[in-house]
């Protein structure tokens, strides 16, 4: 029965309101504007009724069909329901509260934007000490990598020192061979020019 209060909700007390209140808008005709609007505020505040007496009357027999019975009620062209109700409760009593609710929803939507910029500036502060944190960890991470990698490739160098290192050994001994006989030649040289 639960399936098909949904199904009927749905359909007759969405989907039918909602196309006539399309044939209200389109059509510019203000009575049947003004009616459809009277039911959408009957039908929100239903919605929000049933959301609590969901949980407490869900046990109570026919609540359901009641539930169906209910919606008929506010759409009937016979009974017109929703323009009863909007007229003899909710409109005398939104006018006579209508200053308290938008100072209530003023004051609600500056603390809701108050709110948001101090969690939002909490959660900016959260996430760069976050990024902070994980760069400075990272680049901990980073260079003990790179010291890893640079002490394995120093071992290798040293394990491989044997035929690596000689070359540069023999090449800078020879490099500083050939330095001295230059100067020998050189000092050679003076000697046979100052003996002609």
């Amino acid at each position: 029965i639960h399936l098909l209060f949904v199904f009927s909700r749905l359909i007759f007390g969405t989907l039918y309101p909602a196309y006539y209140s399309y044939k209200a808008v389109k059509s510019k005709d203000i009575k049947e504007y003004v009616k459809w609007m009277m039911y959408w505020i009957i039908f929100a505040l239903f919605t929000t009724a049933e959301t609590f007496t969901d949980i407490f009357l869900c046990w109570f027999p026919f609540y359901y069909e009641l539930k169906i019975a209910f919606v008929a009620w506010l759409l009937s062209p016979y009974t017109k329901g929703s323009s009863l109700l909007y007229r003899k409760f909710v409109h005398p009593t939104l006018s006579s509260k209508e200053k308290e609710i938008d100072d209530c929803l003023i004051q609600a939507k500056d603390r809701s934007y108050d709110a948001l910029v101090h969690f939002g500036k909490r959660g900016l502060n959260v996430a760069a000490t976050a990024a902070v944190m994980a760069a400075s960890k990272g680049q901990g991470a980073l260079s003990e990598r790179l010291r890893s990698f640079s002490m394995q490739d120093l071992s290798t160098i040293r394990g491989d020192s044997s035929s690596t290192v000689p070359p540069s050994v023999t090449v800078r001994t020879s490099s500083k061979q050939s330095q001295p006989k230059p100067s020998r030649s050189a000092s050679e040289g003076t000697g046979s020019s100052g003996k002609c």
